[in-house]
């Protein structure tokens, strides 16, 4: 099953059954095509919203499997959860307070991923804004550029930079010169 047809179940706004069979095998009712956890990370990636129903009684396993994805993907050697966290983690269970654990912890992975994307819009944001960093990134495509001459097939014609023309690099190399002299000035 392609990406892109994974993404295409959630356009619509309705959550994609997964049936869970006896055998473990998964099975996209909305794609009519088996899955694998595989697919489901993906699809969790992609923000289709999904419920895994057992196929034979109809219950609810979604939280078993998302848990069971976390399982696979710290024993893939991409850990993510610090040990400490999840011995306080399985310390909570049977606590007095087991019961607020999990809207604490939605509420502070929805702030994560808000900062995040603030963070992500601020650094694109300063990027455009700042000489060095056009500089830097110009030097980079430059450098792209100048590496796939050297290692044919390495990228792709589309991926390849444009060489910036004369006044280009002119106009460049008079924007560092007027830097260096204000950082000499800061030194002095």
């Amino acid at each position: 099953m392609g990406r892109e047809s994974m993404a295409n179940t959630a356009k619509d706004g309705e959550t994609v059954i997964i049936k869970k069979y006896a055998n473990r095998r998964l099975y996209n009712t909305r794609t009519s095509s088996y899955i694998t956890l595989e697919h489901l990370a993906q699809m969790v990636k992609q923000n289709v919203d999904f419920q895994v129903l057992d196929a034979k009684t109809g219950a609810d396993l979604t939280h078993t499997i998302l848990t069971q994805i976390i399982m696979d993907e710290e024993a893939g050697g991409s850990q993510m959860l610090p040990t400490n966290f999840l011995r306080q983690l399985i310390s909570m269970y049977g606590n007095s307070m087991q019961a607020l654990l999990p809207g604490y912890l939605e509420a502070s992975m929805d702030h994560f991923r808000e900062n995040q994307v603030k963070l992500r819009k601020a650094i694109e944001d300063s990027i455009g804004a700042n000489p060095l960093a056009q500089i830097a990134q110009r030097n980079m495509e430059i450098f792209k550029a100048a590496a796939t001459a050297f290692v044919p097939g390495v990228a792709t014609v589309a991926e390849k930079a444009p060489v910036p023309d004369a006044d280009e690099l002119s106009i460049l190399r008079s924007q560092v010169e007027e830097m260096q002299k204000k950082l000499d000035k800061l030194v002095k």
